[in-house]
Protein backbone atom coordinates (compact mmCIF):
# COMPACT_ATOMS: atom_id res chain seq x y z
CA UNK A 1 0.00 0.00 0.00
CA UNK A 2 1.16 3.54 -0.71
CA UNK A 3 1.89 5.74 1.78
CA UNK A 4 0.15 9.15 1.27
CA UNK A 5 2.41 12.51 2.41
CA UNK A 6 1.77 15.96 2.42
CA UNK A 7 4.74 18.23 3.36
CA UNK A 8 4.10 22.05 5.03
CA UNK A 9 6.68 24.17 5.41
CA UNK A 10 7.46 25.81 8.50
CA UNK A 11 9.78 28.43 10.40
CA UNK A 12 11.76 30.72 9.09
CA UNK A 13 13.91 28.12 7.25
CA UNK A 14 10.87 26.83 5.10
CA UNK A 15 11.60 23.36 6.41
CA UNK A 16 9.39 20.54 5.04
CA UNK A 17 7.44 18.91 7.45
CA UNK A 18 5.89 16.26 6.29
CA UNK A 19 2.87 14.05 7.13
CA UNK A 20 2.40 10.47 6.44
CA UNK A 21 -0.87 8.62 6.70
CA UNK A 22 -2.59 5.48 5.39
CA UNK A 23 -5.60 6.33 3.50
CA UNK A 24 -7.83 3.80 4.27
CA UNK A 25 -7.25 4.51 8.10
CA UNK A 26 -6.28 8.04 8.11
CA UNK A 27 -3.42 7.49 11.29
CA UNK A 28 -0.67 9.11 10.37
CA UNK A 29 2.77 10.34 11.94
CA UNK A 30 4.12 13.82 11.36
CA UNK A 31 8.09 14.09 10.52
CA UNK A 32 9.97 16.86 11.53
CA UNK A 33 7.64 19.33 13.15
CA UNK A 34 10.11 22.11 12.96
CA UNK A 35 7.84 25.10 14.60
CA UNK A 36 4.25 26.56 13.62
CA UNK A 37 2.02 23.36 15.06
CA UNK A 38 -1.17 26.16 14.40
CA UNK A 39 0.01 25.18 10.54
CA UNK A 40 0.82 21.72 10.82
CA UNK A 41 -2.13 21.00 12.92
CA UNK A 42 -4.86 22.83 10.12
CA UNK A 43 -3.21 20.36 7.71
CA UNK A 44 -3.96 17.17 9.79
CA UNK A 45 -7.51 18.52 10.45
CA UNK A 46 -7.93 19.18 6.75
CA UNK A 47 -7.11 15.92 5.96
CA UNK A 48 -9.49 14.20 8.33
CA UNK A 49 -5.97 12.88 9.88
CA UNK A 50 -5.31 11.00 12.89
CA UNK A 51 -1.78 11.40 14.66
CA UNK A 52 -0.18 8.52 16.72
CA UNK A 53 3.77 9.50 16.69
CA UNK A 54 6.88 12.35 15.83
CA UNK A 55 9.60 10.74 13.65
CA UNK A 56 12.65 13.28 13.80
CA UNK A 57 15.36 13.04 11.14
CA UNK A 58 17.94 14.72 12.81
CA UNK A 59 18.14 16.97 15.90
CA UNK A 60 18.49 20.79 14.28
CA UNK A 61 16.26 23.67 15.70
CA UNK A 62 14.31 23.79 12.17
CA UNK A 63 12.81 19.96 12.21
CA UNK A 64 12.67 19.72 15.72
CA UNK A 65 11.53 22.84 17.59
CA UNK A 66 8.07 22.21 17.91
CA UNK A 67 8.20 18.82 18.82
CA UNK A 68 7.55 19.30 22.65
CA UNK A 69 4.73 21.15 22.72
CA UNK A 70 3.06 18.93 19.88
CA UNK A 71 3.71 15.77 21.98
CA UNK A 72 2.47 17.25 25.09
CA UNK A 73 -0.66 18.76 23.19
CA UNK A 74 -1.64 15.27 21.63
CA UNK A 75 -0.02 12.83 23.41
CA UNK A 76 2.25 11.23 21.11
CA UNK A 77 5.72 9.41 21.45
CA UNK A 78 8.67 10.56 20.02
CA UNK A 79 10.97 8.54 17.81
CA UNK A 80 14.19 9.29 16.27
CA UNK A 81 16.94 10.65 15.50
CA UNK A 82 20.01 8.20 16.45
CA UNK A 83 21.20 8.84 19.95
CA UNK A 84 24.53 11.06 18.62
CA UNK A 85 22.39 13.93 17.87
CA UNK A 86 21.18 14.33 21.41
CA UNK A 87 23.71 17.01 22.19
CA UNK A 88 21.86 18.94 19.25
CA UNK A 89 18.66 18.96 20.66
CA UNK A 90 19.79 20.18 24.50
CA UNK A 91 21.25 23.29 22.32
CA UNK A 92 17.63 24.11 20.55
CA UNK A 93 16.58 26.60 23.84
CA UNK A 94 19.78 28.59 23.13
CA UNK A 95 20.00 28.07 18.84
CA UNK A 96 16.23 29.22 19.00
CA UNK A 97 17.52 32.66 20.62
CA UNK A 98 20.37 32.90 18.34
CA UNK A 99 18.80 32.72 15.24
CA UNK A 100 15.34 34.54 16.20
CA UNK A 101 12.95 31.48 16.27
CA UNK A 102 10.06 31.91 18.78
CA UNK A 103 11.08 29.73 22.17
CA UNK A 104 11.52 26.22 22.26
CA UNK A 105 11.26 23.45 24.61
CA UNK A 106 14.11 20.81 24.65
CA UNK A 107 12.79 16.85 25.31
CA UNK A 108 13.95 13.57 25.20
CA UNK A 109 12.68 11.12 22.63
CA UNK A 110 10.60 7.93 23.59
CA UNK A 111 12.76 5.74 21.29
CA UNK A 112 16.62 6.81 19.85
CA UNK A 113 16.65 5.10 16.48
CA UNK A 114 19.79 2.85 15.03
CA UNK A 115 20.31 1.88 11.18
CA UNK A 116 18.06 -0.92 10.30
CA UNK A 117 15.28 -0.36 12.83
CA UNK A 118 11.79 0.03 11.78
CA UNK A 119 9.32 2.46 12.59
CA UNK A 120 5.25 2.14 11.47
CA UNK A 121 3.39 4.64 10.14
CA UNK A 122 -0.74 2.92 10.80
CA UNK A 123 0.17 -0.49 9.36
CA UNK A 124 3.36 0.29 7.17
CA UNK A 125 6.62 -0.36 8.08
CA UNK A 126 9.17 2.14 7.17
CA UNK A 127 13.06 1.00 7.07
CA UNK A 128 15.33 3.42 9.40
CA UNK A 129 18.88 4.29 7.83
CA UNK A 130 21.62 6.00 9.85
CA UNK A 131 22.89 8.99 7.79
CA UNK A 132 25.79 10.38 9.34
CA UNK A 133 27.58 13.65 8.04
CA UNK A 134 25.21 16.51 8.03
CA UNK A 135 24.73 15.82 12.00
CA UNK A 136 26.32 12.89 13.19
CA UNK A 137 22.90 11.13 14.67
CA UNK A 138 20.77 11.98 11.26
CA UNK A 139 18.71 8.71 9.91
CA UNK A 140 16.33 8.76 7.25
CA UNK A 141 13.42 6.93 6.92
CA UNK A 142 12.22 4.45 3.66
CA UNK A 143 9.06 2.97 2.21
CA UNK A 144 10.33 0.46 0.13
CA UNK A 145 6.81 -0.40 -0.86
CA UNK A 146 5.74 3.51 -2.16
CA UNK A 147 9.73 4.22 -3.26
CA UNK A 148 9.69 6.70 -1.20
CA UNK A 149 12.39 7.87 1.48
CA UNK A 150 12.56 11.14 3.95
CA UNK A 151 16.11 12.37 4.15
CA UNK A 152 16.11 15.42 6.29
CA UNK A 153 19.07 17.31 5.49
CA UNK A 154 21.51 14.30 3.92
CA UNK A 155 20.60 15.76 0.32
CA UNK A 156 18.26 17.96 -1.78
CA UNK A 157 17.62 18.73 -5.13
CA UNK A 158 20.69 19.69 -6.53
CA UNK A 159 22.77 20.06 -3.27
CA UNK A 160 23.68 18.25 -0.46
CA UNK A 161 23.67 18.94 3.36
CA UNK A 162 26.13 21.48 4.78
CA UNK A 163 28.95 19.84 6.99
CA UNK A 164 30.24 23.17 8.63
CA UNK A 165 28.75 22.59 12.28
CA UNK A 166 29.91 21.44 15.04
CA UNK A 167 30.52 17.00 14.84
CA UNK A 168 29.19 17.31 10.88
CA UNK A 169 31.81 15.53 8.86
CA UNK A 170 31.84 16.13 4.83
CA UNK A 171 33.10 12.43 3.63
CA UNK A 172 30.94 10.84 6.22
CA UNK A 173 28.18 12.80 4.08
CA UNK A 174 29.10 11.84 0.82
CA UNK A 175 29.48 7.94 1.81
CA UNK A 176 25.86 8.36 3.50
CA UNK A 177 24.55 9.76 0.21
CA UNK A 178 26.91 6.94 -2.56
CA UNK A 179 26.74 3.69 -0.11
CA UNK A 180 23.15 4.00 2.07
CA UNK A 181 21.09 6.32 -0.73
CA UNK A 182 21.91 5.09 -4.06
CA UNK A 183 21.60 1.32 -3.31
CA UNK A 184 17.95 1.81 -2.43
CA UNK A 185 17.45 2.08 -5.81
CA UNK A 186 17.42 5.55 -8.75
CA UNK A 187 13.56 5.46 -8.82
CA UNK A 188 13.31 6.41 -5.40
CA UNK A 189 11.74 9.52 -4.56
CA UNK A 190 12.83 11.33 -1.81
CA UNK A 191 11.07 14.83 0.25
CA UNK A 192 13.86 16.64 1.57
CA UNK A 193 13.93 18.61 4.83
CA UNK A 194 13.95 22.01 2.40
CA UNK A 195 13.19 22.50 -1.11
CA UNK A 196 11.41 20.64 -3.72
CA UNK A 197 11.11 16.73 -4.32
CA UNK A 198 13.49 14.64 -6.64
CA UNK A 199 14.52 11.30 -7.40
CA UNK A 200 18.06 9.60 -6.30
CA UNK A 201 18.21 8.88 -10.21
CA UNK A 202 17.74 12.21 -11.09
CA UNK A 203 20.56 13.41 -8.16
CA UNK A 204 23.09 10.53 -9.41
CA UNK A 205 22.64 12.65 -12.99
CA UNK A 206 22.72 16.18 -12.12
CA UNK A 207 23.62 16.95 -8.68
CA UNK A 208 27.26 18.65 -8.83
CA UNK A 209 28.33 17.54 -5.47
CA UNK A 210 27.33 13.87 -5.48
CA UNK A 211 26.77 12.85 -9.53
CA UNK A 212 28.53 9.94 -10.80
CA UNK A 213 30.40 11.33 -12.84
CA UNK A 214 32.33 12.93 -9.79
CA UNK A 215 33.64 9.70 -8.47
CA UNK A 216 34.01 7.98 -12.09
Amino acid sequence: MALQFHSVPVTPFQQNCTLLWCDESKRAAVVDPGGDIDRILAAVEERGLKLEKILLTHGHLDHVGGTAPLSRQLELPVEGPQEADQFWIEKIVAQAQAYGFPPVETFTPDRWLKDGDTVTVADEALEVVHCPGHTPGHVIFFHRDSGLALVGDVLFAGSIGRTDFPMSNHQDLIDSITKKLWPLGDAVKFIPGHGPMSTFGQERQTNPFVADKRFG
